[in-house]
């Protein structure tokens, strides 16, 4: 799947190649791909092409046979470092040590690193998981995300084995996210929106600055080179303006269908301004930290109290958070503290006329 997040479809900005281990397949057919897209869209000069990694599929060769194809940041599934863990959740060792793995992305030159973490897994205890926190900050990646484990057997039935083995508590798992985030800032490293965490040097922390963070289904982004993205391959969203729409799921009915009708959507949901709107809110408090309905009112054509009609926005949903200064609501802006980004989930659930409805399922904040 690739990504292309220009608002003019001729400037290709972003490629993303997501959705698990697409490292797993042979790069003869990454090659293949990647070329086509050269040959399809006009990419931009700073373009980035980004490509998720599990260690367990990654040589060294590799890395520099991705570079030789344009890629320009690697992103490594780690998990977890606890052996134990990964035989746990059925996860393949690295290949080669991770330090190892990093020091040749940086020696082929790639411009960005990332490893992913994963807290809330079985056999994670908050004392091991300290111990993978540390070992992350000593590997000096440009990033490190901390995505919490959602445990959703109903959608995915090979979970339902890792009941058998039990996870941390609610209580554990937050402890071992604010440790975490403490020991993350504490070595230099910055909070972005939810679950990221960035050198001061990146260009997250500096479109942080200027409240300009966005967030779709890649992750973090920035206003300055988001746009429509565009899903390819089986189960990818499309994430469009106006409009979602998801691919088949299964690998063989989606080559089927794209040979046979040259799309091979599933289902999609079309936005109306309302739904935009909020849309527009809920990004902005979790990528800035900050709202100005004034501002969303004039992309929208329209004035702030209807703004906070549509959002069923009132003073006192935020009382608990306001009595402990962390966020302030001042005429037609509000803003989150620095204490507060550990809860920005919980804060920006409030801004949700859907979830204060009770439609809809909601993921769980841990």
């Amino acid at each position: 799947m690739f990504r292309n997040i220009s608002k003019k479809i001729e400037k290709l900005t972003q490629i993303h190649w997501g959705g698990g281990t697409p490292n797993a397949i042979s790069l003869k057919y990454i090659e293949k791909v990647t070329d086509k897209i050269k040959e399809c869209f006009d990419l931009s000069d700073e373009y980035e092409m980004a490509i998720e990694c599990s260690p367990a599929h990654l040589d060294f060769k590799h890395i520099e046979l991705l570079k030789n194809f344009g890629f320009n940041r690697i992103s490594l599934g780690i998990q977890d470092f606890d052996d134990k863990v990964l035989d746990a959740i059925n996860r393949r060792r690295p290949k080669h040590p991770i330090d190892k793995i990093i020091k040749k992305i940086h020696d082929e030159g790639f411009t960005g690193t990332n490893i992913d973490l994963v807290y809330g897994l079985p056999l994670q205890t908050v004392d091991n998981f300290n111990k993978t926190i540390d070992k992350a900050i000593k590997l000096n990646t440009d990033r490190i995300v901390t995505f919490s484990y959602a445990h959703v057997p109903s959608i995915l039935p090979r979970q339902k084995i890792l009941e058998n083995i039990g996870f941390p508590s609610a209580e554990e798992k937050a402890k071992m996210y604010e440790n975490a985030y403490k020991k993350f800032t504490e070595a230099g490293y910055v909070a972005i929106g939810m679950d990221h965490f960035c050198r001061p040097n990146d260009e997250f922390y500096l479109a942080l600055k200027n409240n300009q963070l966005h967030r779709n289904f890649q992750g973090y982004c920035t206003t300055k080179t988001t746009g429509q993205v565009y899903g390819f391959g089986a189960s990818s969203i499309s994430q469009l303006f106006s409009a979602y729409s998801q691919n088949v799921k299964n690998a063989a009915q989606y080559i089927k269908k794209i040979n046979e009708k040259n799309t091979a959507v599933l289902r999609g949901y079309n936005l109306n301004k309302n739904e935009k709107i909020i849309r527009d809110v809920i990004n902005s408090i979790m990528c800035n930290y900050y709202v100005d309905f004034s501002e969303i009112s004039e992309r929208f054509n329209t004035n702030s109290k209807n703004i906070k009609e549509i959002l069923d926005f009132k003073d006192e949903k935020f009382d608990d958070f306001l009595d402990l200064n962390l966020m302030r609501i001042k005429n037609d802006s509000v803003s989150i503290s620095q204490d507060a980004r550990l809860f920005i989930r919980n804060i920006a659930m409030e801004f949700d006329p859907l979830l204060n409805n009770k439609i809809g399922t909601y993921s769980k904040t841990i």
